[in-house]
């Protein structure tokens, strides 16, 4: 279950409209999360969350320092996403849209990463289950 599906990335535009319109946001620095239920498919979905990943071009001038950046974010929730996200919200009916937004000033190393997505992570399910109590 380590892979990473096309099922799994947001691509719909229709749906990032939503979810940078109307979602809820916060920041845990180098990552801005936006999330949003999607209560409009209501069908069965293979996976629990949708995520997108970009990284500013205003900020990061080189497409080779861009892609470093996505291709570390991805591996990193490539590995925890099944334990940290998908066991947690394998109740729920609705699919997650998840934004990850880089906005650090600078590129970081994997483990440091590693280990702030798994502090988003948490955030993230305590934000949601806050909204739904």
């Amino acid at each position: 279950m380590n892979r990473f599906y096309k099922e799994e990335r947001l691509c719909s535009k229709k749906s990032l409209d939503l979810l940078f319109k109307k979602g809820s946001s916060f920041l845990l620095y180098p990552y801005r999360a936006t999330f949003i239920f999607d209560g409009a498919q209501p069908q069965p979905h293979r996976f629990p969350v949708q995520v997108v990943i970009n990284v500013a071009k205003k900020r990061y001038k080189h497409a080779v320092d861009r892609n470093l950046i996505k291709r570390r974010t991805r591996e990193v929730y490539r590995l925890q996403k099944q334990v940290s996200l998908y066991e947690p919200l394998a109740n729920k009916e609705e699919l997650l849209f998840l934004g990850l937004q880089y906005v650090g000033k600078e590129i970081y190393p994997y483990a440091f990463l590693e280990k702030r997505l798994g502090q988003l992570f948490k955030k993230l399910l305590a934000q949601i289950n806050d909204e739904n109590h």
